[in-house]
């Protein structure tokens, strides 16, 4: 990786490319420490090391690269682009209308992409409006003495201000993302939360040494170093298998020219869904949490969710969150992949796979083999999911800090991986060493 970034920086075009996408970089986390108006921000400091981030809130506070309880201008980070893109993904399945917009190639999608903008700034403003009235009730901090005169001026004017500057920083977030995508290295969104999860490491890693109790905190510090290179390994490695579907593509003469006749495969990767069936199973299940904390009930069933459902070492929360996560992995490859699709695709260009017929036959067998890749990579996501829960439970309240969570691990391997191919294929774009000699 550091290779083709030094070689990447010896090329003159790429080395601008990089230049600016370290230059939005610098103005993204900039922008993730200037406070909202209307926030005292030295009440906010004296409370965000007592905050419980767990959960959707914690969520969101990687997301958002430590700026969600800092309630600064991109307090919502990239969160609500990425809820966006989710829900516009899924409606696409439903809605006829959407479907045939993806199926029109470059303008149906630059469509869907103007419709993803205009759901972001919608949710900004829901998101925005209920982080305000989260910090004004101190519901936001409440096991601080002063979480409720975060927000000393609760006029609604002061409100509308606060949510409009929030809802700007979230359209800003977008607008710098694409900057990268057009003008920088790519994957302008990915990068962005590439780095608002990486910016939280050094202060994670700095609190589980200082809460430490084995040697002063340097073991347990040792210990989550150590696990973190062993799930990186983890991850790099199932993120990069995929079963290879052989396809065969027979010649067809068109006038004295004849076409095809080449071999090619279908790449199934065995996490087919990525990081969002671990989203979906976080966001679920903060659900109870969150009636609870609203509701104020001293009902036995509010006691039950109270005991059972927002600490998540307890057993009854990690098993369901662990059936939530195979559940959404098998339903978002159901709704992202289309067996029928590919088969008819193939057999209008002529292709097949050795042995099987084309049509039915064929989408049949791809969703053979995609039930039994997506059985390991869901279990793996479960897996990779519960480890802040499961490591260091015998040190104490390390865990609580651990920052080598599930999501952070599988969006950083990620981005990272794709980051580093693209550089490489622009260096081949522009290397052929290997073509001269």
């Amino acid at each position: 990786m550091f290779t083709a970034f030094a070689r990447a920086f010896k090329t003159p075009d790429l080395r601008k490319k990089l230049l600016f996408t370290l230059g939005i970089i610098v103005i993204y986390r900039f922008g993730a420490h200037i406070p909202a108006p209307g926030v005292d921000y030295a009440k906010v400091q004296q409370c965000i090391d007592q905050a419980d981030s767990g959960g959707l809130l914690g969520l969101m506070q990687m997301f958002s690269g430590g700026a969600l309880l800092q309630i600064t201008i991109f307090a919502l980070g990239i969160m609500p682009y990425i809820t966006a893109s989710i829900i516009l993904q899924l409606l696409t399945v439903v809605i006829p209308r959407l479907e045939a917009l993806k199926k029109e190639g470059q303008s149906g999608t630059a469509k869907i992409t103007q419709y993803t903008r205009y759901l972001t700034v919608a949710l900004a403003v829901l998101q925005g409006t209920g982080l305000v009235a989260t910090a004004r009730s101190g519901a936001l901090f409440q096991n601080c003495s002063v979480g409720d005169q975060i927000v000393a001026d609760k006029s609604v004017f002061t409100t509308i201000i606060m949510v409009l500057t929030m809802t700007a920083g979230t359209a800003a977030v977008m607008w710098l993302g694409e900057l990268i995508t057009d003008r920088g290295i790519g994957n302008g969104m990915s990068i962005l939360m590439f780095i608002s999860i990486a910016a939280t490491f050094p202060g994670a890693l700095w609190a589980i040494k200082e809460s430490g109790k084995l040697a002063d905190g340097w073991i347990e510090f040792g210990t989550v170093i150590l696990i973190g290179f062993v799930m990186v390994g983890l991850v790099v490695f199932v993120e990069q298998a995929q079963r290879r579907i052989p396809v065969q593509y027979a010649k067809r003469m068109i006038g004295r020219r004849s076409y095809g006749g080449t071999s090619t495969y279908i790449p199934l990767k065995v996490n087919q869904a990525g990081v969002i069936p671990v989203i979906f199973a976080s966001s679920l299940l903060y659900i109870p949490a969150l009636i609870v904390q609203f509701s104020n009930s001293q009902a036995g069933w509010a006691t039950w969710i109270q005991d059972n459902f927002v600490t998540g070492d307890h057993p009854y929360y990690i098993a369901t969150y662990f059936v939530l996560i195979v559940f959404f992995a098998f339903f978002y490859v159901a709704i992202s992949f289309n067996p029928d699709e590919v088969a008819d695709n193939m057999k209008k260009y002529g292709g097949f796979i050795p042995g099987i017929r084309a049509g039915r036959p064929t989408a049949e067998y791809l969703s053979y083999v995609l039930n039994r890749i997506t059985w390991p990579g869901s279990l793996y996501l479960g897996l990779i999911a519960l480890v802040p829960t499961m490591a260091l439970a015998g040190f104490g309240g390390a865990n609580q800090n651990f920052p080598f969570g599930g999501t952070s691990i599988l969006i950083i391997v990620g981005v990272g991986l794709e980051t580093v191919k693209q550089i490489e294929s622009q260096l081949q774009q522009r290397n052929y060493e290997g073509f001269l000699r």
